[in-house]
């Protein structure tokens, strides 16, 4: 089970989210997304580790992420003693060949049941600690495929190693449609569902509440860079005031505030790392306590920017 990161996330805001499900996952509320960070990408997970995070996103797509990177941060931050595989919640992800290059985790050639094993089994590969047995934390296909029929394959292909070599499984770029089939007819319910979270598409406020009626965590991307109007919103200059901290971590602590929601940060500065991380626990302790009804109120009022669903 992941455990807490930096600080001792005494407030409510900042306390990881528990998984519905066989596993008893747990998931931090910042989680550190490693798309298209390269050559720097193992040096940035072992920053981000040392720096308080203990979610770290990836993907067997090696057009945008580098998951052996990711694996090494990794491994240097276990070796270094910073934290433990225990302690951590490590989600990667299956994608399609439409979303591949030229190169791919699996034989293009395959079967759609073998490319989803043949890439599983290269990440479970990366993610091997010595001593230990491999799992992954949560496994997520990385967009529908093009019927839902295919889509069923792969979700059924990965449920053959649920729960305990993969520990949850959930799906990206969704529709509402999508997920609702997925929910109803899959023998393992989504755990996770990870969306952009942007004005094109609404803010997702229909799927995040069938995701909070169905326990399903709301993993949002594209959150800072696709807002900045929100990010400069009169809600989010309140809570940075209120609780003394910077502005990317009101806004997120607000995002988080939505309920069932974790937030996916991308930050290449260690310094922004840590203010995240602490933003948030400042947040909200402050809320908890002399900010209680000031941030009542820019909660709702942010909530109201764009119609969100109670």
């Amino acid at each position: 089970m992941a455990q807490a990161g930096i600080g001792s996330q005494a407030s409510r805001l900042a306390k990881d989210l528990n998984l519905a499900g066989q596993s008893a996952t747990a998931i931090p509320k910042l989680v550190y997304g490693t798309a298209w960070k390269k050559g720097g990408t193992a040096d940035l997970v072992y920053a981000a580790l040392r720096a308080g995070f203990r979610g770290i996103d990836t993907a067997a797509q090696p057009k945008h992420y580098d998951e052996p990177g990711v694996a090494a941060g990794v491994k240097r931050a276990i070796a270094a003693g910073l934290v433990t595989r225990g302690s951590l919640f490590i989600q990667t992800k299956f994608t399609a060949p439409g979303g591949q290059n030229n190169i791919t985790p699996y034989d293009l050639d395959a079967p759609l049941a073998d490319k989803v094993n043949q890439s599983i089994r290269s990440s479970l590969r990366n993610f091997t600690i010595q001593g230990e047995l491999p799992y992954l934390d949560s496994v997520v296909l990385h967009s529908p495929m093009d019927t839902i029929q295919e889509t069923m394959t792969v979700w059924r292909t990965i449920e053959a190693y649920h729960p305990h070599t993969v520990r949850n499984i959930g799906i990206s770029n969704t529709s509402l449609h999508v997920l609702e089939a997925l929910y109803t007819n899959m023998a393992v319910k989504p755990s996770v569902v990870q969306n952009r979270f942007y004005d094109g598409t609404g803010y997702e406020t229909k799927l995040r509440a069938y995701c909070r009626d169905k326990n399903i965590v709301f993993q949002s991307f594209w959150t800072l860079s696709a807002n900045p109007v929100l990010v400069k919103s009169e809600p989010v200059q309140r809570v940075a005031r209120g609780a003394g901290v910077e502005i990317a971590a009101a806004y997120y602590a607000l995002v988080i505030g939505l309920e069932g929601v974790v937030v996916l940060d991308g930050t290449t500065k260690e310094a922004h790392m840590r203010d995240d991380l602490e933003g948030l626990e400042k947040v909200g302790l402050w809320a908890e306590g002399t900010g209680a009804s000031d941030w009542a109120s820019a909660l709702a009022a942010f909530k109201e920017s764009f119609g969100d669903e109670e």
